[in-house]
């Protein structure tokens, strides 16, 4: 008789998978290891995935539910200063703090996993109408479709300058710059 469901073991591998991702790739990883890291036997981990596939879709998912949910609280705090340059500056900082599980996810799916492709660029877009709509809720000087894109694409470009380990950038400084010059957004500022 098969052992029953238990998210709490679910959690366990997903922990062990995300850990062995410090320091290997996940094409890297074998399930045995998976599981060793887990403290699971094999046919444990293998009565919750089937296969590698399976685990990532699952840190993808736990990983990007994550941040929506993060993002809608923190849109949503009246409690907080949730202005445009702090929106910018809180998606930039999140965005690149997760950089190691973004690149693994990117990586996978540029060596041909096309379901995870897919899944990503899905998600990439409903993050991207969901801050353009959080801009627009608080700025209508700047077009919140292109700042959300702007917003994006520097968090994707800090996230290789960081991984290339790129002396010559400085990402705190960029953040500080980029929240100072969004200040202007601010519908307080406008006549």
């Amino acid at each position: 008789m098969a052992a029953p469901r238990n998210d709490n073991v679910k959690e366990k591998i997903l922990d062990a998978a995300t850990g062995l991702l410090d320091t290997q790739t996940f094409a890297d990883i074998s399930l045995a290891e998976i599981a060793a890291a887990a403290g699971v036997s094999k046919g444990t981990l293998y009565y919750y995935y089937k296969n590698k596939t399976d685990i990532l879709f699952d840190l993808t998912n736990r990983y990007l539910d994550r941040q929506w949910d993060e993002l809608i609280a923190w849109t949503e705090n009246k409690d907080k200063d949730t202005s445009v340059h702090r929106l910018v500056k809180y998606v930039v900082e999140r965005n690149t703090a997760s950089a190691g599980m973004r690149l693994h996810l990117i990586h996978a799916a540029m060596l041909g996993d096309e379901a995870l492709r897919a899944k990503l660029i899905d998600r990439y877009a409903a993050f991207e109408r969901l801050i353009a709509e959080k801009i627009a809720e608080r700025t209508d000087v700047v077009s919140a479709d292109y700042l959300t894109q702007l917003i994006l694409l520097a968090s994707d470009g800090m996230i290789v300058q960081e991984a290339l380990r790129n002396d010559n950038f400085d990402a705190a400084a960029f953040v500080r710059q980029s929240e100072a010059y969004l200040r202007v957004l601010r519908p307080a500022d406008r006549i």
